[in-house]
């Protein structure tokens, strides 16, 4: 067993709230807030990048042949993102542990910046596909190495505050990517300088590198180990080791049906709207994916508050819960646009139906800061949970590609997503084999 203080709710670090803590929350919230960015960048911009690039003899089939080329081709370059995203997870991850969270969530940070900035010159889906498979490296080691960060600096009895804050902050950036849409619309002369703003994360390595302290905890955890006389093991077979490997596969799951629902489904909404506003209307999807932003930071906020105190496996299924009634209302029933115009873009009823599945299928974007953390001991927790995270999103992959051959196979996005969804069911029963930690400090 791994130590544990003797009153798990004692908090063994100091109390004060000093200007290190302040800093690296500062970078953490930076760093989320840039990732969600970056993530929200692509689904908000596929149509009218993919749309400019459409061959044309494809063209020349009609408006079904271009949205099963598009669909296509947007799963496939989520699939290459989601496949960065895992494969960048542990590699940073496995990075933090060795040579500290600063560092590698530094050059994490740098790589997605980067790379975001390369989709500027993209003239092809595979440019597009190769430069948002880089970003994601950097993307999902970021995640890793942020939460890690942060939920060791701070004091336990801050550490629902701090998932709050983590969920919050990927889901501003995506409210921003919305809101920068709206005021200066995507088209096919537009696009790509969102792509280029998209760079501007990477100033953030600096101050990182000069004002974050690395975690103490880590510190002492590399003292310790390098103190023992007991032979180093490898973090990632630590990870899938006898005493850990039921919480990481169990992890994995958990993040795999979340990541199912969210890319096989919900980042489709912007497209799908695209479509049903039509080609005089390109506010309509900026403005959807901002309904779904704020929907997610209201509940990512509330979510670990809630949950705090909750059974960590009651708590997760409840969520399943949440998203699958919020996906069968907006994917099962008519999507009707007319009525009464929100803002003069988006009918009320839809725009509700957005908010409410923005509201529900992102909810465990606050759960995963809170639960992930607790799953794994200091010296491997930015392996195990990078791991978890992040294979989450490799595994995915299929059905993604799924969705993209059922849009082509229906012509539209709302059956494809309606299928999809049904993964949200399958979270009710994984739920159940998770390692319960509700009420405990998290391990050394």
């Amino acid at each position: 067993m791994h130590p544990m203080s003797a009153d798990p709710l004692a908090d063994t670090r100091s109390q004060a709230i000093n200007r290190g803590m302040q800093m690296t929350l500062l970078a953490g919230f930076l760093g989320w807030m840039m990732d969600g960015y970056e993530q929200a960048l692509f689904p908000t911009l596929a149509g009218p990048a993919l749309k400019s690039m459409v061959p044309a003899a494809i063209a020349a089939e009609g408006a079904a042949a271009i949205t099963g080329w598009v669909g296509d081709w947007m799963a496939t370059i989520t699939c290459a993102f989601l496949v960065g995203a895992a494969l960048g997870g542990a590699a940073f991850g496995w990075l933090g542990d060795r040579v500290g969270r600063v560092k590698a969530m530094s050059f994490s940070i740098l790589f997605y910046s980067i790379f975001s900035g390369v989709c500027y010159f993209a003239t092809d889906p595979l440019h597009l596909a190769g430069a948002r498979f880089f970003s994601a490296l950097g993307m999902g080691g970021e995640w890793a190495l942020g939460v890690a960060l942060v939920m060791e600096a701070w004091p336990e009895r801050h550490r629902s505050k701090m998932a709050a804050a983590i969920g919050m902050a990927a889901n501003l950036g995506m409210v921003l990517v919305g809101c920068m849409a709206m005021a200066y619309p995507a088209d096919a002369g537009s696009w790509r300088t969102h792509f280029l703003i998209g760079a501007s994360p990477a100033i953030l390595t600096l101050l990182i590198r000069l004002f974050v302290p690395e975690s103490e905890k880590w510190e002492r955890s590399v003292a310790k180990q390098a103190a023992s006389l007991a032979p180093v093991r490898s973090k990632i077979g630590e990870v899938f080791g006898a005493e850990l490997r039921r919480s990481t596969i169990v992890g994995i799951l958990m993040a795999a049906i979340v990541f199912v629902g969210t890319w096989g489904a919900v980042q489709w909404v912007p497209l799908w709207v695209g479509d049903l506003a039509g080609p005089d209307n390109p506010r309509a999807k900026a403005l959807a994916m901002v309904l779904i932003s704020v929907g997610a930071c209201v509940s990512t906020v509330i979510a670990p508050l809630f949950l705090a105190r909750f059974p960590r496996r009651r708590g997760y299924q409840l969520l399943c819960l949440c998203a699958v009634i919020a996906s069968a209302w907006l994917y099962r029933t008519p999507a009707d646009w007319s009525g009464p115009m929100l803002l003069g873009i988006f009918p009320w009823l839809m725009a509700i139906k957005v908010f409410t599945l923005g509201l529900a299928a992102t909810a465990f974007f606050g759960f995963f800061p809170l639960y992930l953390p607790e799953l794994f001991p200091t010296h491997v927790r930015a392996t195990g949970q990078g791991i978890c995270y992040n294979t989450g999103r490799l595994v995915a992959v299929p059905f993604v590609l799924l969705s993209g051959k059922l849009v082509k196979e229906h012509g539209g996005y709302q059956q494809a997503a309606a299928a999809i969804t049904l993964i949200y069911v399958a979270g009710l029963v994984v739920g159940q084999f998770g390692k319960e930690t509700s009420g405990q400090a998290l391990p050394d």
